[in-house]
């Protein structure tokens, strides 16, 4: 950039220019006596670093682009180098007390997220929560003391292998949640009635006495309706076969419903999955129940950007989350210290249409030889040509 202070060179024929006046904006402008030509000075680092300020402010916030500029198109147009833009995370090896693992899904994409319950650590884009995209996400991350998750086997399967010493705790807000959908909020059976009463009982278990107090309960359900859950219902003629048999199964548990949210009980007590909460609390850790801090504020800043941003392209959204999640990370640093020239100077290359192949010579040559709007042929519309 020339020095303010001498007179600028001009871009034309290489002329010293002089000052014309000044600009509607009030900027000086410089005029080249030799080719006529004017310009002002203009410092290209504080341009950008204005446009992308203004990028973030609005990606973080529910405004129209129109609000940050003249115009949408102009905004959009100053903003386009700032996609190319990508926050990273450094690792700090910070041992955790607690870490809240979920994914939430959009647009056929996936976000795995890891969260303290006041900060963003990591997170990991997939297709779907699969061991390997979780295996992604954990190993960068020291084993923390215990671990918060809602139940998907992927995610408890990888903790086991990669984080052998922590303790995991199932959230109860989706136990609930499996517990409406295996008996309904409004269960008829009596069985359903007193097993959904355990499920609602959970929320108000305080302390390790009322725990036991719960599980003896539980096991008690358990010997009373022993025969009830292992009722069978016999193939027969115009018996209506469920849609979780198999075709070549001859009977099938009648009550297969109840039974699966007895499993799901019985199994997170026999894992100890249920009230690690407070038997780390004896130990003088202080542990959630629940991954609700997480859906609360990363996954519904997500939900509240894609929806206050409509019809951003996939890879456009992909990187707002990006930055949504970063600056909610412990000690986040500016996002200007992200940019570097070669981010507004990368050539843009055009995407080459590719001509469909159909296999047959004869229709291949028929392609691009149709009828199309700038010809003239699109759909007419309106009264041009008729006679009233």
């Amino acid at each position: 950039m020339p020095n303010p202070r001498n007179h600028p060179i001009c871009g034309v024929c290489a002329n010293k220019l002089v000052k014309n006046g000044k600009t509607s904006a009030g900027r000086t402008r410089w005029r080249c006596k030799h080719c006529g030509s004017s310009a002002i000075q203009t410092r290209t680092d504080s341009a950008k670093k204005a446009d992308f300020t203004s990028f973030i402010a609005w990606l973080t916030s529910t405004q129209p682009r129109g609000d940050f500029a003249t115009s949408p198109r102009t905004f959009t147009r100053k903003i386009q180098w700032c996609w190319t833009v990508t926050p990273r995370v450094a690792p700090t090896g910070e041992v955790h007390d607690q870490i809240m693992l979920d994914g939430t899904y959009f647009n056929g994409w996936c976000v795995l997220i890891a969260y303290t319950g006041t900060h963003v650590i990591d997170w990991q884009w997939c297709d779907q929560e699969k061991n390997a995209s979780w295996t992604a996400l954990i190993r960068r991350i020291p084993a923390p003391v215990a671990a918060i998750v809602d139940g998907n086997g992927p995610l408890t399967t990888t903790i086991k292998r990669l984080w052998p010493t922590t303790r995991i705790q199932r959230c109860h807000f989706h136990i609930r949640q499996a517990a409406h959908r295996y008996l309904t909020r409004r269960p008829v059976l009596p069985a359903n009635k007193e097993l959904l009463g355990l499920f609602k009982l959970l929320s108000k278990v305080t302390s390790l006495d009322e725990a036991a107090r719960w599980m003896a309960a539980f096991t008690s359900w358990e010997a009373q309706w022993e025969s009830f859950l292992k009722h069978r219902t016999q193939v027969r003629p115009g018996t209506l076969r469920p849609a979780h048999v198999k075709p070549g199964q001859h009977w099938w548990y009648t009550h297969i419903r109840t039974r699966r949210a007895h499993n799901l009980l019985a199994g997170l007590i026999r894992d100890n999955h249920l009230f690690t909460w407070l038997e780390l609390a004896e130990d003088g850790y202080t542990i959630a129940k629940t991954t609700n801090p997480l859906e609360g504020s990363p996954n519904k800043a997500i939900k509240d950007f894609l929806r206050a941003h409509r019809g951003l392209d996939i890879d456009h959204a992909r990187r707002g989350v990006d930055w949504l999640l970063y600056l909610r990370t412990e000690a986040p640093k500016d996002p200007w210290s992200f940019v570097t020239p070669r981010a507004w100077t990368q050539s843009r290359s055009v995407p080459k249409a590719v001509k469909p192949e159909t296999g047959r010579k004869e229709t291949n040559l028929l392609y691009g030889t149709g009828f199309s709007v700038e010809d003239g042929n699109g759909i007419q519309k309106g009264w041009g040509g008729r006679s009233q």
